[in-house]
């Protein structure tokens, strides 16, 4: 049995508060909001059952503060529209058990889902499967303080913490990759630009929550794609970020632009960026974590015990077992994942996704669904939830 001890020791971020053990809830949209962009109840159920789990850290994906840079129609919003009694009842029941729940703040840019929203990012593009308009400097120039107001009321509402998005190919992480930024302005050719608004939002957000509240940030160690963000650049930004006010340097990969393979999709095994984190570790003394790829007690200890991270996020693994932190420190014993063969695009994230709602509704997992099955009742949420979204957003 795995030695499980040294992911069950407290970490003390800069900011001075205390994490219970070394595994968190990583961010993913799990897509569960009420197409207005306030919790249901099955989003409540499920991060309280992540709380009871036993995770230090949940971090809700893609919480946003501009309704037209959405993500999908069933994110949360931040905002004067927001219904804060039930934020608050989400906030409360989600960090039972001494966890922490983190709201991490997203920006879609480009990627803003075209029903709802209105792409727009770095650079205009106009690719088969993706278009946008390029921001202005006014509109640029806005969003540190909008990102700051999301944190501020993130914090208002009862969320533990915040986690700024510059990853997975969204707004930020459209900013620092030379692929899909081609501004010739401030904010635009060297890296030392690119990574300008990154962090303007990190001053912005810091300034607004205070000094004793956690701000992390989400970082791709490479989006994978050839001629964009890559790891000589993402380690020259974690040396910047070494002097900045962060609490936690989530460390990820890959980007959900359409046709480019996600980490999480990737074939092989996992854990994917461990190596990234040793190399890290030379560019910084600021925690680190590691998403992508865990699937062992093994895996994660060897994590830690190695010096390759400080916190091990866990994605789909807390999907099929939403008590594995109590399982692992207990017996050691790990999960079984199901297997798809040939499976179509993104039908193993709306099969999981799809999960997450079995799990807030207090049903058990079903592994007989087809991905197909799985796909066609995402996109259909989704299709469902548009007009109520615009209405409601105006």
């Amino acid at each position: 049995m795995t030695d499980t001890a040294p992911l069950f020791q407290e970490l003390c971020l800069p900011c001075g508060v205390t994490l219970k053990n070394r595994i968190a809830k990583s961010a993913m949209s799990d897509s569960l909001g009420d197409g207005r962009g306030n919790p249901t109840s099955a989003q409540i159920r499920l991060y309280e059952r992540w709380a009871m789990g036993g995770s230090a850290v949940a971090i809700i994906g893609e919480v946003q503060g501009d309704p037209r840079a959405a993500e999908k129609p069933g994110n949360l919003v931040l905002g004067p529209l927001s219904d804060d009694p039930g934020l608050r009842e989400l906030t409360a029941r989600g960090s039972a058990n001494d966890m922490q729940l983190w709201a991490q703040l997203g920006h879609a840019g480009a990627m803003a889902h075209p029903p709802i929203g209105n792409p727009k990012g770095p650079s205009a593009l106009d690719l088969p499967e993706l278009s946008c308009a390029a921001l202005t400097r006014e509109e640029i120039g806005a969003l540190p303080a909008q990102f700051a107001r999301t944190a501020t009321h993130a914090k208002a509402v009862g969320f533990g913490g915040v986690q700024i998005h510059a990853a997975h190919g969204f707004l930020l992480s459209q900013f620092l990759s030379p692929l899909f930024n081609k501004r010739s302005d401030a904010y635009g050719g060297p890296l030392a630009h690119r990574m300008r608004l990154l962090l303007e939002v990190i001053g912005a957000v810091r300034a607004a929550v205070g000094a004793a509240y956690p701000v992390a940030l989400k970082l791709n160690a490479t989006d994978q794609l050839e001629g964009g963000f890559a790891q000589d650049e993402a380690l020259a930004v974690i040396k910047v970020l070494d002097t900045s006010s962060i609490d936690l340097i989530d460390i990820s990969g890959g980007t959900y632009f359409p046709g480019a393979k996600s980490a999480s999709d990737r074939a092989g095994r996992g854990p994917y960026f461990t190596a990234f984190g040793k190399a890290a570790r030379a560019c910084t003394d600021k925690p680190l974590m590691i998403t992508g790829g865990f699937k062992t007690a093994a895996q994660a200890v060897a994590a830690i015990n190695e010096n390759a991270a400080d916190v091990v996020g866990l994605a789909r693994a807390l999907v099929i077992a939403p008590d594995l932190p109590l399982t692992w420190q207990s017996t050691g014993d790990d999960v079984t994942f199901p297997r798809f063969v040939d499976p179509p695009e993104g039908g193993v994230t709306a099969w999981y996704t799809q999960a997450l709602k079995r799990i807030g509704e207090d049903r058990p997992l079903d592994p007989s669904t087809e991905l197909a099955t799985a796909l066609t009742a995402y996109n259909a949420r989704d299709a469902a939830r548009v007009p109520l979204w615009n209405a409601h957003f105006g």
